[in-house]
């Protein structure tokens, strides 16, 4: 795809990560506006988005920590995070349903990848629920079991990608 273009967030692009975030989340598992907004002020170098012919398609945002328990809420909005932590976490990747199918995910997630090894990070950690295991070892990451969070009260695998 080579209108497909991978960067780093910008305060321009909030509505449209919400909208994704809306989109492919249940409400109780997207994050508000106020979380994304501090994502990008506090941490915009873990915040890439998909822009596709000027439109922004795809996000996946982070916080770091140097903690390995990623199930703290709080942390969510980025309470205790330190951008100099060993570990990079995943709060969301996702793509807008319209463009979906199209390997933007893959091509945020192989970029983030990237960025988290320039950066220095010793693994890049998530929480994803039982049928994405197998997207995120393909791209590397080990399932680490069921994770104590239950947010949006859901069922959470942690999986850890040693970089």
């Amino acid at each position: 795809m080579k209108d497909l273009t991978i960067r780093n967030v910008t305060m321009d692009d909030l509505t449209a990560c919400h909208t994704i975030e809306a989109n492919c989340f249940p409400a109780a598992e997207a994050a508000w506006t106020t979380s994304l907004r501090t994502r990008i002020e506090e941490y915009h170098e873990g915040f890439l988005v998909a822009e596709l012919n000027g439109k922004v398609v795809g996000q996946v945002n982070s916080g770091a920590t140097d903690k390995d328990d990623i199930t703290d809420e709080e942390f969510k909005q980025l309470v205790g995070h330190d951008p100099d932590g060993r570990n990079i976490v995943i709060f969301s990747l996702s793509v807008h349903p319209e463009f979906q199918r199209r390997g933007i995910a893959d091509r945020l997630m192989t970029e983030f990848i990237n960025q988290a090894r320039d950066m220095g990070k010793g693994a890049i950690k998530l929480l994803c629920k039982e049928d994405l295991i197998p997207y995120y070892a393909r791209h590397g990451f080990l399932d680490d079991g069921l994770s104590a969070s239950n947010h949006g009260g859901a069922a959470w695998h942690s999986m850890t990608l040693h970089l």
